[in-house]
């Protein structure tokens, strides 16, 4: 029994409950919704408790209420997206309640549950129940109810996960969309999942660090680290070697033991992994040619790679310094009136800048900015007023949270999309107050629909929508509308849902990725199917999605 919590305990259950939810980071972000090949709220509750348990681990304490300070601070800075946000509203609230004692006893750790439920619904404009909010609020009307009953913080620890396993079962009965695609919350999930680390830090238990497994579906492509590399000539093996055998009856006949060692003649990073049809290699060598003659022997080639790392150095050199210079302009720029506009892509940033953001933050989809992040780029300009364009319904309450903590008038335009921050913007007049500003540019958001292509990351179905793994997919502003096989097809599917007869310009913004004969076939079916409208193409360079669409 431990009927007290101090803050040394305190610290070991945070700790406990950042490397559980760690832990299970992939299978949290694999119950989001949207197949979309992003970070989301697994990515960003893992972000924001390890700035908390970052902080804590900085500056331990035996009094829980200092401690709580601290954690809550790392929390509220750290913040990354909706899910994050809301997690860090959550202990805000709980290390609130707990601020004015060295230790607590198991009532007290029930009302902070509680002191946090009331604190994250208060955050969230519009509370939605079967999410994070329903799991944490069920978790704390259990703590709640054992305390009566016992001064066990084991036991209130053990009834509250045990209640939030049942409401993390039930979110599907309180969300139609979680039932249609066969998942329970994914937030809901996260916050379980510390909740189990606090209680293994409260028995004294540690959570080991998993190691990530290797997917044996497929070879994952690796976005190769050149830390520590401070010369191209420094790379040893300079070809990034992939390739696919599928064994030949004819061939021959194959041992992996053999293989492996025959293959790591060829260089060094060796992956092999292989079923009865098929190996899989990866290798980083000097000779790709003779590794694919080499795995002619097993069978056929049926998919191969090879990329110069010695080249792709020299561009991450060359993009490090550039965006150096940039960073260094960014950061130190200050102004009177700062408009910051959260960006993704070279083209789609400097579109930005041309039009009035003296700020430019990295993100979307891919990974969110954090709400210290935001706020450093305030301070840093010395502003005496700043308007955010988050432009992502997923930074939305980080920039609302970076507003309420900086000294200088703030006010967030609610942009949900590109194309929305590209209508704010350009609604944005230098000589009108800043609640003049607000007015015109939220306004503007009325008068643009966004679409954007990108592919899935599994088999699901949505909104009546059947999806599997890799199909393209078509999103009218968030809604899924279409998918299929082909690029092009879904393209156009997309935009017979965004035009109109009243549409009069579309604008398109191509990705890293996006293919210029899709691109160029894609302008000759606008001009033919719909010849009254203005088609304007900017280079946006965004990843993940090829292709936004802005329709007005």
């Amino acid at each position: 029994m431990i009927s007290k919590i101090n803050g040394k305990l305190f610290a070991d259950m945070i700790i406990q409950g950042a490397q559980n939810l760690s832990n299970n980071a992939d299978l949290v972000d694999s119950l989001n919704v949207y197949p979309v090949p992003d970070g989301d709220t697994g990515t960003n509750m893992n972000l924001t408790i390890t700035s908390g348990r970052e902080e804590v681990e900085n500056n331990l304490s035996q009094s829980i209420g200092e401690l709580g300070k601290t954690f809550s601070k790392g929390l509220l800075m750290g913040a990354r997206g909706n899910s994050g946000v809301i997690l860090s509203q959550l202990f805000r609230g709980f290390c609130k309640n707990i601020e004015e004692y060295d230790e607590i006893n198991a009532q007290q750790l029930a009302n902070s549950f509680q002191s946090g439920v009331d604190t994250a619904y208060k955050a969230v404009m519009k509370p939605v129940e079967g999410t994070i909010l329903t799991v944490a609020k069920d978790a704390a009307n259990a703590a709640m109810k054992k305390a009566e009953e016992t001064d066990d913080c084991v036991a209130i620890m053990e009834h509250t996960i045990a209640e939030a396993e049942k409401s993390l079962e039930n979110t599907p009965n309180l969300l139609a969309v979680l039932k249609e695609v066969g998942v329970v919350d994914s937030g809901g999930k996260g916050l379980l999942c510390v909740y189990e680390g606090f209680l293994k830090g409260l028995n004294g238990e540690t959570v080991e660090a998993t190691k990530k497994k290797l997917d044996t579906e497929e070879l994952v492509h690796e976005s190769h680290d050149f830390h520590g590399v401070m010369n191209t000539e420094d790379i040893k093996f300079g070809y990034c070697t992939e390739m696919m055998v599928r064994f030949g009856k004819d061939k021959k006949e194959f041992s992996e033991q053999e293989f492996r060692n025959d293959m790591s003649q060829f260089g060094d990073s060796l992956l092999v992994i292989n079923d009865d049809e098929i190996v899989k290699v990866h290798v980083h060598t000097e000779t790709p040619g003779e590794v694919f003659n080499y795995g002619q022997q097993y069978g056929e080639l049926i998919k191969v790679k090879a990329e110069n790392m010695r080249e792709q150095h020299r561009e991450v050199i060359r993009k490090e310094q550039q965006n150096q210079r940039k960073e260094d302009n960014n950061q130190s720029k200050t102004v009177e009136t700062a408009i910051i506009a959260i960006s993704m892509g070279e083209g789609i940033s400097e579109l930005f800048t041309s039009m009035g953001a003296t700020h430019i933050i990295s993100g979307g989809q891919t990974m969110n900015p954090s709400t210290e992040d935001i706020v450093k780029v305030i301070e840093q300009s010395q502003c005496q007023r700043a308007i955010i364009l988050p432009n992502n319904k997923n930074i939305r309450m980080s920039s609302d949270q970076a507003a309420d903590l900086v000294e200088a008038e703030t006010e967030v335009i609610p942009t949900t999309s590109i194309p929305q921050g590209v209508a704010a913007l350009f609604q944005y007049d230098p000589s009108s107050s800043l609640a003049e500003n607000k007015s015109h540019m939220t306004t503007a958001l009325d008068s643009v629909k966004s679409g954007s292509i990108t592919f899935a990351v599994r088999d699901t179905k949505i909104d009546g929508v059947e999806i599997k793994k890799d199909q393209f997919m078509g999103l009218a502003e968030n809604k899924i509308v279409t998918s299929n096989n082909d690029e092009y097809t879904t393209i156009t599917g997309l935009l017979k849902e965004l035009l109109t007869e009243d549409s009069e310009i579309l604008t398109i913004f191509a990705g890293e990725d996006a293919h210029p004969d899709v691109s160029d076939k894609l302008i000759e079916w606008i001009e033919s199917e719909y010849p009254e409208i203005e088609v304007e193409e900017h280079n946006g360079g965004q990843p993940i999605y090829h292709y936004l669409f802005a329709v007005e």
